[in-house]
């Protein structure tokens, strides 16, 4: 097993990673009968996507001896109705250091084929910028 759920009551779930025991909850959101209180599931799909992209980018900046510490993405989850899905994920990917064209090609390529990139829908519309400083 990788991780545990727990139902608490008032849609709320406790999640637990099991090799390392660190937990989160997720709630309801508040235009689906929620409190708002933490991350939705669907908030987590949107946030998992970034968390992948940024994870396979550091395997590729350690490869190439490049910095990307400190580099932040903003996430927009935009849903749909009837079925109730995601529909859009927007992500700016904000990098604090400027790296030249073939670093940068390398860096935006790991990040479209993490893997939760291609497991997501492929009618889920990904919206991707890479904003690097003087450009």
């Amino acid at each position: 097993m990788t991780s545990k759920a727990i139902y608490k009551g008032n849609l709320r779930i406790e999640n637990t990673h099991l090799q390392s025991n660190s937990t989160y909850f997720t709630d309801a959101p508040i235009d689906n009968n929620g409190k708002g209180e933490a991350f939705s599931p669907t908030d987590t799909v949107a946030t998992a996507l970034a968390n992948c992209m940024l994870t396979i980018m550091g395997i590729k900046a350690e490869e190439k001896k490049v910095n990307i510490i400190g580099t932040t993405a903003e996430i927009t989850k935009t849903m749909a109705s009837n079925p109730r899905r995601i529909s859009k994920i927007e992500i700016q990917m904000n990098f604090v250091n400027a790296f030249d064209k073939k670093t940068k090609a390398i860096l935006e390529k790991a990040a479209v084929t993490c893997p939760v990139f291609y497991s997501l829908h492929p009618n889920i519309e990904k919206l991707i910028h890479f904003n690097y400083p003087n450009d």
